[in-house]
């Protein structure tokens, strides 16, 4: 029986899940106005995501999330910094 459990949690735990770290994350790109909105929502609302994409049409929870943890998180510094030396 113990053989059983174990193979059955083998097989689900082994299960692909949608989740990507968040290292393989691709940078999102805003605009001006799209940005200065999550600020502003920011300020007003805190972290609540889905009440911020509700405000911007075509964006989900997520990836205002996404963007907000890429642009402000210690993590994504040097990637930033990278990023604006490839640009010039």
């Amino acid at each position: 029986m113990d053989k059983q459990r174990r193979h059955k949690q083998a097989r689900t735990s082994s299960c692909c899940s949608d989740e990507v770290s968040s290292i393989e994350w691709e940078f999102i790109n805003m605009s001006e106005q799209e940005e200065d909105l999550i600020h502003r929502m920011y300020k007003l609302v805190g972290d609540r995501w889905a009440l911020i994409a509700g405000r911007i049409p075509g964006r989900k929870a997520e990836e205002i999330e996404r963007f907000w943890i890429m642009r402000h998180g210690e993590v994504f510094a040097e990637r930033r910094r990278q990023l604006r030396r490839h640009k010039s």
